[in-house]
């Protein structure tokens, strides 16, 4: 599996403002991130979120952003827009929920699709939840500590 982009954030957009508008903490990409067992990415709004959090990293389909680009006609939207961290590409995502594997030999958890809520509309595009309905992206926890970098 190759990492294509790694994004974070140092504050919660979407999460926790139903009913609200939303934030506007920047998403930044990077090159490199660290990971800490247990915790999640370090300068990610997720990190150290709470014990045993199932979202410590999020993993997301390079070749569904593809799919979803071409379906709903939208060619100017950048993935980080869906706030999943790491974009990857060669990996059926969904086929690891319970299972323990390595990204650049961090050990992760595949605990659950990271399914898409309404916002997706509003950050993507109209039609863009129902689209990434069963194949919005993988939830992770961080199993051992390492980094993650973006393969050139």
């Amino acid at each position: 599996m190759k990492i294509k982009a790694i994004y974070i954030s140092p504050g919660h957009n979407f999460y926790g403002h139903y009913g609200k508008p939303p934030s506007n903490h920047p998403l930044l990409a990077v090159d490199t991130v660290d990971c800490v067992a247990g915790k999640g990415l370090l300068g990610d709004r997720f990190f150290d979120y709470k014990p045993n959090y199932k979202g410590q990293v999020t993993l997301f389909d390079f070749s569904v952003y593809q799919a979803m680009c071409q379906e709903l006609g939208i060619y100017d939207k950048d993935p980080m827009v869906l706030r999943r961290n790491l974009l990857v590409q060669g990996g059926d995502l969904l086929s690891l929920v319970g299972q323990e594997f390595l990204v650049q030999g961090v050990n992760l958890l595949g605990v659950e699709e990271c399914s898409p809520c309404f916002w997706m509309d509003q950050a993507f595009g109209s039609g863009a939840e129902n689209f990434l309905k069963g194949q919005g992206g993988l939830r992770c926890r961080i199993l051992s500590n390492g980094a993650f970098s973006v393969d050139k």
